[in-house]
């Protein structure tokens, strides 16, 4: 179910709250150029500057506007273990296909602290769950032995997004797993090299920009022609690079505020890219033929 192209989505404000309307739009628009699978609420959702209400929201709008195309794996992590409980099981009453559920942040659990968030989570719900392993944002690292004692002992893990940019992970993960284990990239540049050890996907943060021409590079690797993939990732690495000149989901944003989905607005303690960023981003947008040279001027 969980494979290819799969859009960590931002989530649209305006005035200070939720687009909702925008949102709609973005997730319709990114089902028809092609994308596998959306992802809200995620760290690229801006979930930290979300309450409680807003995220729910965000999870219900991207389901009903999904209409179950494609799936939708709703960012339910938290580092309460009874808040993340309270999430995923409201993603599952609202129609998420699974959740993505981040390692603990800051509280920096133990690997058995681990095991008993995602045991607890597990057996809270009954969808699939994808692991969320990013120690640069949680500080925290699940290891390859406990990733497979989850995936083993709890019925509901179903995989990993791997953040880690460690291209030895999925292997490892692979024989500490198994074949059935799926694993997905959550870094762009690297997908190439991920899906090459045994990936079946990414989510990524550049296909809010370029669906179509993210969701093209995964279906090259899913059909095996690395050839061409690598023609296609030659093109798409400045966009990969440019989505991260500044903090995540910033470049992001305001690259779709530039194709018309919605404003740049960012909650603080983010703050929109700068000048400079700005320039960046459209000079690469411009590049790949989704700006106009007029309107990056």
């Amino acid at each position: 179910m969980f494979k290819g192209a799969i859009t960590a989505l931002i989530t649209p404000f305006r005035n200070g709250k939720l687009d909702e309307a925008g949102l709609a739009r973005l997730v319709d628009w990114q089902i028809t150029e092609g994308i596998h699978g959306l992802v809200p609420v995620g760290t690229t959702g801006e979930s930290p500057t979300l309450d409680f209400d807003e995220h729910k929201k965000v999870i219900d709008i991207t389901v009903q506007a999904a209409k179950k195309r494609v799936p939708v794996i709703a960012g339910t992590g938290s580092n309460s273990t009874d808040e993340a409980v309270e999430l995923s099981q409201y993603a599952e009453k609202a129609g998420s296909d699974a959740v993505l559920v981040v390692t603990p942040y800051y509280n920096k659990p133990s690997q058995e602290g681990l095991y008993q968030h995602f045991k607890a989570i597990n057996d809270a719900i009954n969808i699939p769950i994808l692991i969320y392993n990013i120690p640069g944002r949680s500080v925290v690292d699940m290891s390859v032995a406990t990733m497979a004692r989850c995936f083993k002992e709890l019925k509901n893990v179903a995989g990993v997004k791997d953040a880690t940019a460690n291209l030895a992970r999925p292997s490892l993960q692979r024989a500490a797993c198994g074949p059935d284990f799926c694993q997905l990239s959550g870094e762009d540049a690297t997908a190439l090299g991920f899906m090459a050890h045994g990936g079946r996907g990414v989510i990524s943060v550049a296909s809010n920009v370029a669906p179509r021409l993210v969701a093209d590079l995964q279906n090259l690797l899913l059909a095996g022609d690395y050839k061409k993939a690598l023609a296609l990732q030659d093109r798409l690495m400045p966009l990969f690079d440019v989505m991260f000149c500044e903090t995540n989901p910033g470049p992001a944003k305001y690259a779709v505020s530039r194709l018309g989905f919605c404003t740049e607005d960012m909650r603080l303690p983010m703050v929109p890219v700068t000048p400079d960023g700005k320039k960046a981003i459209d000079a690469v947008l411009t590049s790949l033929g989704l700006l106009g040279a007029k309107a990056a001027e």
